[in-house]
């Protein structure tokens, strides 16, 4: 019997990975991390619901203690990115670098197994043609998260399975309830962990960065309002700007250093290239020449055709690309990931750089 080590949030889908897998015959322990303390899918009464479950399937539950991990990882990240005025995307950084990565070194050295397997909406494929694993969209693309996954590495890609990543998220609930599980009405998270715990993203990052008021002004550098910090907005945001004009306003950029938050219509918020950095080639090999793809460069922003252009190899995932959009793009930030796929093959990703 295969030994499997699966990430317990306490919400549904991670839920009915565990049951699925011991269905089909698995030997399955549940691993909770403890990222911080407080309310959320991720935190204290996520622990409770995830052992509850470990007791319901009689499967042992082990809960490690990561909470000064998250900190340094991703709070201290996150205060850094929006101290120099970029949205940092905190998910990809929590998969490889505290959950996924972490949990696979625990499964070995403590648990004698190689594999680990969460909840995500996604799916891992062998190509014999390129001898390396890739990391393919979710079934239901309304779910796929697979824009969250691309800093995975091989490594890891060889020791993860994706239950779910065949199901639709009705399957998913249908399937739940006939596993009787307890958690197969919980509501859905739809925010990240920090939100649900504090409020909201400005709320947290009260907590950290002192607030300094100063001026929204347009593009010819013209007052229109002020402010209460550069960190509480972000590019192509509209709402809650806080300045009345006979036209929508957007933020177009932010300089932290004049503590300045720069403003201008819709149009002006758009991008015809960028730069990413901390490239990670997934599902193929860094190329040599440019390339055609589809990109994201927002979560939930459509895909779109591009053109990759690589730049100087950093090595160890420090290479760079320019993108050159065939359509220019609106509200691109710097600090979000920019992710690219050939259809439903992720081919890689990194963070989107600040504009000179």
């Amino acid at each position: 019997m295969k030994r499997i080590v699966v990430g317990l949030s306490g919400g549904v889908d991670s839920s009915t990975a565990a049951a699925s897998l011991k269905e089909q015959g698995y030997e399955v322990i549940g691993l909770t991390l403890w990222l911080m303390q407080g309310k959320g899918q991720c935190c204290s009464d996520g622990l409770v619901d995830a052992a509850q479950l470990c007791d319901d399937l009689g499967i042992p539950h082990h809960i490690v203690d990561t909470r000064d991990l998250f900190s340094s990882n991703i709070i201290d990240y996150l205060v850094a990115g929006y101290q120099q005025g970029i949205t940092p995307l905190p998910c990809s950084q929590c998969n490889k670098t505290v959950k996924f990565g972490p949990m696979l070194n625990y499964a070995r050295q403590e648990l004698d197994t190689d594999a680990i397997a969460t909840g995500h909406y996604a799916r891992i494929a062998y190509s014999n043609k390129d001898h390396r694993y890739q990391l393919l969209r979710a079934v239901d693309r309304h779910k796929d998260q697979s824009y969250f996954l691309y800093d995975l590495d091989q490594e890891l890609l060889q020791g993860t399975v994706f239950p779910l990543g065949e199901y639709t998220k009705a399957d998913t609930r249908r399937l739940a309830a006939q596993l009787n599980l307890h958690t197969a009405e919980k509501p859905e998270s739809q925010d990240l962990c920090l939100i649900e715990a504090h409020g909201s993203m400005q709320t947290f990052l009260d907590q950290y960065i002192q607030t300094h008021p100063g001026e929204i002004v347009d593009q010819a550098g013209n007052v229109l309002g002020h402010h209460q910090g550069v960190h509480h907005f972000t590019i192509g945001q509209r709402k809650g700007i806080g300045v009345a004009a006979p036209h929508p306003l957007y933020v177009v950029d932010l300089d932290p250093g004049k503590n300045q938050v720069i403003v201008g219509d819709r149009d002006t918020a758009r991008r015809t290239e960028c730069l990413v950095k901390r490239v990670n080639w997934v599902s193929m090999a860094a190329p040599q020449h440019p390339m055609s793809a589809e990109v994201q460069v927002r979560y939930r922003s459509p895909p779109t055709r591009v053109t990759i252009i690589p730049l100087e190899k950093g090595g160890q995932g420090n290479d760079r690309v320019k993108l050159v959009f065939e359509e220019p793009q609106f509200g691109i930030a710097p600090g979000q990931a920019a992710v690219w796929y050939d259809q439903e093959i992720l081919l890689g990703g990194g963070i989107i750089e600040p504009f000179s």
